[in-house]
């Protein structure tokens, strides 16, 4: 069983109400849940967030969509990663942050494949040297693992696309899945207002066309709009 689970909240400070914000007039929580759910190896999805009342709002539309939420600590995201394992268990957790409404399907079945058939305890695509582009950040954890995290209080910071910032213990097996080349420095996160309006962008010329657009469809369109390529000073391609 494979827990998919999305890390959200409305108080980001850089972008406050991101989860909330309009693409392809829906919210991003939304759209974001729509590319996660083509993960052929997902069982389930489950978004967590804070017990914070601003996050009320976000619950009742995630859970319009049928998704269940787990709500937990506002200061603990490793808390609030374990509470969703323990309400709804499964063997492993994926884990992807809510600035990444253009992470690709095929790539989180990717990461969980190179995880599940080296048997690792902690996977990532975003290896310095080798990363895939931040927003496409995914990290699979097996369940004994961050059930381990949890009952040592390990000062894990498990935030989206960023495996410097998570870095397994020493006794672990931590694999990486390598893209080649080196795509670290490209950014499809939404962090900012300039990437939610290059994201906005990118939904509003390949959604109404193809709903499940991937990887491919935004660098061919990226290669046909150096607008876009270079959006708001930043490397897109």
């Amino acid at each position: 069983m494979i827990l998919a689970v999305l890390q959200a909240r409305m108080g980001s400070e850089r972008l406050p109400g991101r989860p909330s914000m309009p693409l392809a007039r829906a919210p991003l929580v939304v759209r974001q849940i729509e590319r996660m759910a083509r993960a052929r190896r997902v069982d389930r999805i489950v978004v967590s967030t804070t017990t914070d009342p601003a996050d009320d709002a976000l619950e009742a539309v995630v859970r319009r969509e049928a998704i269940a939420v787990h709500r937990g600590p506002p200061q603990d995201e490793l808390a609030r990663l374990a509470g969703a394992l323990e309400a709804h268990p499964a063997d492993h957790v994926v884990r992807i942050g809510d600035d990444s409404p253009l992470v690709d399907p095929d790539l989180i079945d990717a990461t969980i494949d190179l995880h599940l058939s080296e048997q690792a305890d902690h996977t990532t695509n975003r290896s310095p040297g080798a990363a895939f582009p931040a927003g496409q950040g995914v990290e699979v954890i097996t369940a004994d693992g961050l059930r381990r995290l949890a009952a040592d209080s390990a000062a894990l910071r498990l935030r989206a696309g960023d495996a410097r910032e998570t870095p397994p213990p020493v006794r672990w097996s931590s694999l990486a899945l390598l893209a080649q080349p080196d795509q670290g420095e490209v950014r499809w996160a939404v962090e900012g207002p300039a990437d939610y309006a290059f994201v906005a962008a990118v939904y509003d010329v390949l959604y109404p066309a193809n709903r499940a657009f991937t990887s491919a469809d935004v660098r061919r369109l990226l290669e046909q709009r150096p607008d876009l390529a270079s959006f708001g000073g930043v490397r897109r391609l």
